[in-house]
């Protein structure tokens, strides 16, 4: 199974350049990474996409556009 860290859902969606659904992140987090991959960040583990999009909703990563939301590269934590 697939451990990938939060940051790498954040970094395809800067590079994406494209705003986002929780359906469509959800699709294209599955795309990229596997359906079955877990994700991890700073403060939690084991989490399935459904999770990390809720969790980074909660952590204030997201900012809502016209069409969704997206991130920011400065949403990133450096460490």
């Amino acid at each position: 199974m697939n451990n990938i860290h939060g940051h790498e859902v954040m970094h395809m969606m800067v590079n994406s350049g494209e705003s986002y659904s929780r359906d469509s992140l959800r699709q294209a987090i599955q795309t990229n990474f596997g359906e079955d991959t877990r994700f991890f960040t700073c403060s939690a583990q084991g989490m399935d996409a459904d999770e990390l999009i809720q969790f980074l909703e909660v952590k204030g990563k997201f900012h809502p556009v016209e069409g969704g939301f997206t991130t920011a590269p400065e949403r990133i934590c450096n460490h």
